[in-house]
């Protein structure tokens, strides 16, 4: 009998989920691994590297800056649970949008803030609430925030996924150590 419940609820649950992705770049992917997993709506958050030329992605080519791709974490989420704007908004309250070389500690390109929309309706609201935080009188520098159509995503290292939980200890020194957790802290608390 527990078979068959099991097999009921996949089945069903597929007809009430709605899953979507989003793709969004802010440095440590560890970091924004973290801001999204735990969120209610979000089936998983993995991560991974977008936006090279290249026709692959491993973390030794991108920490190097040699492949052209960011740091990214791709976000399965439900939207019947959890918007994109409410996804757009746990993004911001986890990066400096004001640094236009990378991400507390970690500097280059691949590590630079970056949205990555996947149709027009993610484009337009990525674009107003980009305007609408730098707008805000928040910042007292320009958001720099890049925004783009998301291109192929490069899942990273087995390692690197769910790193915050399998090494919280070196996570959690990592993260206070680069600067982010006083920034997120004094900014957005």
């Amino acid at each position: 009998m527990k078979k068959i419940t099991v097999i009921l609820l996949i089945m069903f649950g597929s007809l009430w989920a709605e899953e979507k992705v989003a793709t969004f770049g802010g440095g440590c992917f560890w970091c924004i691994e973290a801001a999204f997993q735990p969120v209610k709506g979000v089936f998983s958050a993995e991560s991974g590297y977008m936006g090279g030329e290249a026709s692959t992605a491993n973390y030794t080519a991108v920490s190097q800056g040699n492949s052209g791709h960011y740091e990214v974490v791709q976000v399965r989420y439900d939207t019947k649970v959890i918007s994109y704007k409410e996804l757009l908004d746990i993004f911001w309250k986890n990066i400096d949008p004001t640094d236009p070389s990378g991400q507390f500690a970690d500097k280059g390109k691949q590590y630079q803030s970056i949205i990555f929309y996947q149709d027009d309706t993610e484009k337009e609201y990525a674009l107003a609430s980009k305007i609408a935080l730098d707008d805000s009188g928040k910042f007292s520098k320009s958001i720099v925030t890049k925004i783009e159509p998301a291109k192929e995503f490069f899942p990273a290292e087995q390692y690197h996924q769910d790193y915050f939980k399998k090494n919280s200890l070196h996570y959690q020194l990592y993260k206070r150590g680069s600067g982010r957790s006083g920034y997120i802290e004094k900014t957005w608390k």
